[in-house]
């Protein structure tokens, strides 16, 4: 019998930590560790989170009998790193520096490859992530902004809108590189893609770009933002937590919960209602402009992630946007299996690591 490849799975995500022990691609264990937002926010720097989220890992391995010693690799979701073509990448030093730096901007993702490079360490098996949020295959035109001084970057939910849009194209009886879809990942954090035969041309950023989100402003009018962040009234930190973190619904309406804003509407709450349809609004917005990228020429329009869940709104921006290409919901996300079977590509030789 083929030997099982053994591998421990990490993704670290705004409010969450999930992970899992995979028998190559058969998840054996599996927890979401959840965390509120409120008590996150009593940590004042990413690093600082570090112990909470190591020691809860080790309990799930802990609980679920998993001996360190057997693991043969840590996969982990990738953070906003160096900007690279998508594909699996040998954790570092030098990539971790990066992640919990900020350098190329700041999430929670970050604590993923630093926990699995300690992990690493500690017990002689590699460590890689896959498809990091850093993915760019953007075209030239798509960097352009407005000023010369700022260029457009690539950073979104590559793993997640990848996964999403191989689904669509088995299901189509075509590789993913024979279509073009527009593919919008909802969840705490929202990006829409431009898939063109494989390749993601061009994306909104997942933190400074898009609709509004759960817990995020996404963009904002130019001059009214320039106001607010010289009135004094805000210093560049807790500015930077108005957009991300406290802005979008946790703004309006003082929650991040989806569900909890859809029970508001349910109750006749008028504000909820017309906040809620307006982050719908603002997707299909986006979803709009991400088919004009790809010249009309769409196989279809894919709604994934956590938010795809709610009917509410998967039906708010179908609404508007089915006239452009048949529209497919696949609600939730499957990244650990992902990130297991990007691992095990590279377990049996099917596909390199590559030096961040």
């Amino acid at each position: 019998m083929d030997k099982k490849h053994r591998l421990l799975v990490i993704n670290v995500g705004s409010t969450s930590t999930k992970v899992a022990y995979f028998r190559d691609t058969e998840p054996e264990s599996i927890e979401n560790i959840r965390y509120h937002s409120e008590d996150l926010a009593d940590y004042p720097t990413l690093t600082a989170q570090l112990p909470l989220r190591e020691m809860d890992v080790m309990t799930f391995l802990r609980k679920n009998m998993i001996n360190l010693k057997d693991i043969d690799m840590v996969v982990s979701r990738g953070g906003l790193g160096k900007p690279a073509p998508a594909g699996a990448y040998g954790i570092d030093e030098s990539m971790c520096g990066d992640l919990l730096a900020g350098k190329y901007g700041k999430h929670p993702s970050a604590l993923g490859p630093a926990m699995a490079l300690s992990i690493s360490k500690q017990f002689g098996m590699p460590a890689i992530v896959i498809d990091p949020p850093s993915t760019d295959e953007f075209e030239p035109l798509a960097r352009i902004s407005g000023l010369p001084e700022i260029e457009r970057k690539s950073a979104f939910h590559a793993l997640n809108q990848k996964i999403a849009a191989r689904k669509f194209a088995l299901a189509e009886g075509k590789k993913y590189e024979e279509i073009n879809v527009v593919v919008a990942h909802l969840g705490g954090g929202i990006t829409i893609g431009a898939h063109r035969q494989g390749r993601v041309i061009d994306c909104t950023h997942g933190l400074g770009e898009g609709p509004l989100t759960p817990e995020r402003s996404g963009t904002l009018p130019t001059n009214d933002l320039i106001d607010l962040a010289f009135s004094g009234k805000l210093d560049k930190e807790h500015m930077q937590g108005r957009l991300v973190g406290q802005g979008g619904l946790a703004a309006y309406l003082d929650t991040t919960d989806a569900e909890q804003v859809e029970a508001m509407i349910t109750r006749g709450d008028e504000k909820a209602g017309l906040v809620f349809a307006a982050m719908a609004y603002q997707i299909a917005k986006d979803i709009g402009a991400m088919s004009v990228v790809l010249k009309g020429k769409m196989d279809g329009i894919i709604l994934t992630g956590g938010l795809a869940h709610s009917e509410r709104l998967t039906t708010l921006i179908a609404e508007r946007v089915r006239f452009l290409a048949p529209v497919a919901v696949y609600p939730g996300e499957d990244e650990l299996a992902a990130l297991a079977a990007g691992g095990l590509r590279v377990l049996v030789g099917e596909e390199g690591i590559k030096e961040y």
